[in-house]
């Protein structure tokens, strides 16, 4: 009787949600947690003026070239373009331009590949070249949650992989392009 019960219950809850729930719950987790997070980490890193996204400031360097921006004094005109302009050029657009495409739900998968693979750069950034260690990186089932690397990266990281495996679901962009384009 408790058995069936409970099957039927959730049994009905999993075809209510079926396409749609996954999907946007993990959307909504990303823009609620990380949204405006990476949205202010990536203004802050563009330069001045109308065409600022072409030249990040000297801050989007020191955070995400840090050993480049000693080797070379931290004179930004004195750094080689390639790779290195465009890997600051690179990561800046990413902080910016791949939460939005997640959270609109508009070529989801790739975007949430991409900010996994963002994910774990800064946190080799971070730990490699910002000084964060010990309980601060955290390590798996250390018994302490609260680890700012580790534990609260590897939840970032989940949510971006549900999205990866399971896609947007139907309240996205990309549900409405695939019908479009059938």
């Amino acid at each position: 009787m408790i058995v069936r019960l409970h099957h039927g219950v959730f049994s009905a809850v999993e075809r209510a949600t079926a396409g749609w729930f996954t999907g946007f719950a993990a959307r909504f987790a990303f823009a609620s947690v990380l949204l405006l997070y990476y949205l202010n980490s990536g203004w802050q890193k563009l330069g001045d003026g109308i065409f600022g996204f072409l030249s990040p400031s000297l801050g989007a360097y020191a955070s995400i070239l840090p050993p480049i921006m000693d080797q070379y004094g931290g004179d930004i005109s004195a750094i080689p373009f390639f790779p290195w302009h465009l890997i600051v050029l690179l990561g800046t657009w990413t902080e910016i331009l791949l939460p939005i495409m997640i959270v609109i739900g508009l070529f989801s998968r790739i975007a949430a590949l991409g900010m996994i693979f963002f994910v774990i750069v800064q946190s080799y950034v971070d730990i490699a070249f910002h000084g964060l260690e010990g309980r601060f990186v955290g390590s798996m089932f250390d018994r302490l949650p609260d680890a700012i690397v580790f534990d609260q990266r590897l939840m970032w990281v989940f949510i971006l992989a549900l999205i990866v495996v399971r896609g947007p679901g139907k309240l996205s962009l990309d549900h409405l392009l695939a019908k479009r384009f059938r």
